[in-house]
């Protein structure tokens, strides 16, 4: 399939630009990759309706059709994704609302194959857990890298062997041998994002079979003095905050993505399947993933949907089942005072967010379009905002809402909302948070556009994120100025601005005026990150940015990294 082979010849290129230090090529493949679907979907469409002439739209053949493609794909590793690549087209052929069971395939054909026979990792025991660390790491017959390539490696794996250990001893407790031999299992193909490259797996002994310790090692090419074991992360919390859905996907080559996300799912046994798929780059095989789940809870559920917590918005409509843990958003018909934007422009934002590195702080947006829900699973409030505020997207069928087009997000706890429940402590910690978040996004080249609280969240694992995208634009595009001095009375107490501004100034110093925090919060905030209300910060990240250079933001906590990567 045309798809899948230029998916995969980009998805190979990304050890070539690891050990070649191209992290520009990097971060260009990946956003390639995201746009390939698309762009393999419109030259398949145009071909059919130039081959098939009038006859493009009949849906018989197309019953047909999915007949004779099941039966072509019934011995493919990926079947899945192939399942997925005839459901988004014949959904874009035919616009379909709700599911068309005889053109698209709503359950899969298919039984998930038996693994017999299936090299998906390596395994390496018989030695001291530090010569394992280096066997794996060093293995010729997988995807790895050379020893020659390393910057000393030796003392990296020990250090990071006496941390699993450790590890291993606090979740295994008393149970735990010092004879027992270690036996470590690595995924055989590397998983590359950014400027990193991770070996996934885990931990075991023998003789203690109900005891495993997922791990990620994390390796970095900082300097041409070689490759870096920089961390290692171990246990179910550090794995997810990794392939967390706030972050890019991996690059990683597989032939089986089934088998793949079901031994993730081991390691994290709470991560959903849409999130996994998605991790791994096969996003649309991820909607088809939600969709399913989401059909399947909707049968086994009688709760409605109702209006999301949070302050409303201005731009969207956002509503949620209570029962599950997404968000709806819709762009309404008109906007509220003061916002100044079109449809068109939101959506391009959405989409600029999709493509862009989300660095751990940009929650991912599936888009959905021709949803088909029935109307007695909508409360009466909720379903009287969708009538009047975004009747260009939702009408009314018989026992049914039509919704046209709608992003589904992960549910987060709005960041106000968190604050007015916090105590003094935890709210200072996720002020803190919040300003690194807003560093993060900038080293990535997001600004945010509205640094309210509401606009922000926190994830399940506390992480402060950001998710309403309608003002968000490249801190390269915007003018960051320093707030002129008033050098008149009248100019001092003018309501309005006494000065020149232009769409795309920016007073950094005028941020501390918008943003309501308790007095701990803010405190800490400006004591942390008092250099974001200037303009000279942002300046000084634009300076980097347009000279080309790529911040490093790790994915993992500080106290994962090695001693050696820190120092070096």
């Amino acid at each position: 399939m045309d798809f899948e082979q230029r998916f995969n010849g980009i998805t190979e290129l990304a050890l070539e630009r690891f050990l070649n230090r191209d992290w520009a090529g990097s971060f260009g493949d990946a956003a390639d990759r995201l746009r390939l679907y698309t762009e393999v979907l419109d030259e398949l469409v145009a071909r059919i309706k130039a081959h098939m002439h009038d006859r493009w739209n009949d849906k018989k053949m197309w019953v047909a059709i999915k007949a004779v493609y099941s039966s072509l794909i019934v011995n493919s590793a990926s079947w899945e994704i192939a399942e997925s690549f005839f459901n988004s087209l014949t959904r874009r052929l035919f616009a379909t609302e709700g599911v068309d069971q005889t053109i698209e395939f709503i359950d899969t054909d298919f039984d998930a194959p038996t693994n017999a026979g299936i090299v998906l990792f390596r395994q390496y025991s018989g030695a001291s857990l530090t010569r394992l660390l280096i066997e794996g790491l060093t293995d010729s017959s997988a995807e790895r890298f050379g020893i020659e390539l390393w910057d000393d490696l030796p003392a990296a794996a020990a250090e990071a062997a006496c941390r699993l250990e450790a590890a291993f001893a606090e979740i295994a407790g008393a149970a735990t041998s010092s004879r027992g031999q270690w036996q470590l299992e690595l995924v055989g193909s590397a998983f590359y994002r950014g400027r990193g490259a991770y070996h996934v797996g885990r931990l075991t002994k023998a003789g203690e079979d109900n005891c495993e310790l997922p791990l990620v090692l994390c390796l970095r090419y900082p300097t041409e003095r070689g490759i870096t074991l920089d961390a290692v992360l171990h246990g179910d919390s550090d794995l997810a905050v990794l392939f967390s859905y706030t972050r890019s996907y991996f690059r990683v080559n597989v032939s089986r993505p089934h088998e793949l996300v079901d031994y993730l799912q081991q390691l994290m046994p709470h991560k959903r399947r849409v999130d996994l798929y998605n991790a791994i780059g096969f996003n649309r095989h991820g909607k088809t993933e939600f969709y399913r789940d989401f059909v399947t809870h909707l049968r086994n559920s009688t709760d409605k949907f109702s209006i999301a917590e949070g302050v409303p918005g201005m731009v969207m409509l956002v509503f949620t089942l209570p029962s599950y843990d997404v968000v709806f958003k819709l762009i309404k018909d008109r906007f509220d005072m003061p916002k100044d934007t079109t449809r068109a422009e939101v959506m391009r934002r959405y989409r600029l967010v999709f493509e862009h590195d989300r660095a751990g702080r940009l929650v991912e947006a599936h888009e959905f379009e021709h949803l088909r829900i029935a109307r007695d699973r909508f409360d009466d409030a909720l379903l009287h905002e969708l009538t009047r505020d975004a009747q260009q997207t939702v009408r009314l069928e018989g026992d049914d809402v039509v919704i046209g087009h709608a992003y589904v997000e992960r549910r987060i706890h709005p960041l106000n909302i968190f604050f007015t429940e916090a105590d003094d402590t935890a709210a200072a910690t996720k002020a803190r948070d919040y300003g690194q978040s807003i560093k993060d996004m900038a080293a990535s080249n997001i600004f945010p556009g509205d640094l309210l609280t509401k606009n922000f969240g926190v994830t399940r694992n506390g992480r402060v994120v950001f998710y309403d995208y309608d003002e968000l634009c490249f801190v390269t595009d915007c003018n960051f100025r320093d707030l002129p001095v008033s050098t008149t009375y009248e100019e001092e107490i003018s309501a309005e601005p006494w000065f020149s501004v232009r769409d795309n100034d920016i007073f950094p110093e005028e941020f501390p005026r918008f943003l309501a925090l308790p007095e701990a919060a803010r405190a800490e905030l400006f004591q942390q990150h008092g250099d974001l209300f200037t303009a000279g910060y942002w300046r000084d990240v634009q300076t980097k940015l347009r000279a080309g250079e790529i911040p490093e933001i790790f994915p993992y906590r500080a106290e994962r990294r090695l001693t050696q990567a820190i120092d070096a």
